[in-house]
């Protein structure tokens, strides 16, 4: 009987090894839970530092979107120098992290301190520059940014510009991008400074060029919060992203820039 065992145990590990489906860990959304609009009426006169726990209790207590739990693949290949292609495939989150439900949602920006918080909970990381590029040409749903350019950092802007997205967005489903600048991880990453990369524009550009000018609790409408699992595929076996950084071709699969070798921001 404990053989019989053992050999369910083992077989249930090695079909849960072989899944290529990620989702995030979290509890289910209670019905109970604040929808966007709820949300941005209940912190919009909050200065950040008292908006941002409420944002981060509600994310880890499972009030997320549908959409958002389920990751989205995205394949990525490198030649290395013996002329051999390596694959790999990460997980990322389809849309920038949000608040709700999927008919009553609302796109959260946030500091990178709440942003690493949240990322270490659920086992993921922070893209870097070069993840960025490959989801925007992934992307089913590529929107040209919509520059704001007063009181970019109050709640009330966020919310504005999160229901110019839905605007543009009439509905459309699936991976998006173009809609934010990312906060990213990198060469660029000192204490003290956030770094954010990105918003595309139809032509595949980024306005954004990588940039660590802000203060680390600097956050305004235009900055986006994607997670990425840190469990990821690499010539063909699972690895985890701190191992994938110590491996000098594998990390090229994920990194474009000199050094990639811290991908998380200190709180």
């Amino acid at each position: 009987m404990q053989r019989l065992y053992l050999i369910v145990c083992l077989a249930m590990w090695a079909l849960a090894s072989c899944k290529t489906t990620q989702r995030l860990p979290l509890p289910p959304r209670l019905p109970v839970s604040m929808g966007g609009e709820a949300y941005y009426r209940q912190t919009g006169s909050m200065p950040w530092n008292l908006r941002e726990p409420v944002a981060l209790q509600e994310v880890l207590s499972g009030n997320i979107p549908a959409f958002l739990r389920k990751l989205q693949p995205i394949h990525v290949s490198v030649t290395n120098t013996a002329g051999r292609t390596i694959s790999a495939t990460y997980f990322v989150t389809k849309d920038y992290l949000s608040i709700g439900a999927d008919d009553d949602f609302a796109r959260i920006p946030l500091t990178p301190q709440t942003a690493q918080r949240i990322a270490d909970s659920l086992h993921c990381i922070l893209p870097t520059r070069k993840m960025v590029d490959d989801i925007y040409r992934h992307a089913a749903v590529k929107l040209e940014p919509v520059p704001l350019f007063a009181f970019r950092d109050s709640a009330i802007v966020f919310w504005h510009h999160h229901l110019i997205i839905e605007g543009q967005r009439k509905g459309r489903q699936g991976l998006i991008a173009g809609i934010k600048k990312d906060v990213v991880t990198g060469s660029k990453m000192k204490a003290g400074k956030v770094v954010i990369y990105g918003w595309h524009k139809p032509d595949g550009k980024p306005i954004q060029p990588l940039y660590a000018g802000h203060v680390d609790w600097y956050v305004d409408y235009s900055h986006g919060i994607r997670l990425v699992s840190r469990r990821m595929k690499v010539d063909g076996k699972w690895m985890d992203y701190a191992e994938v950084l110590q491996h000098p071709q594998y990390q090229r699969l994920f990194c474009d820039e000199d050094s990639c070798s811290v991908f998380r921001y200190g709180y």
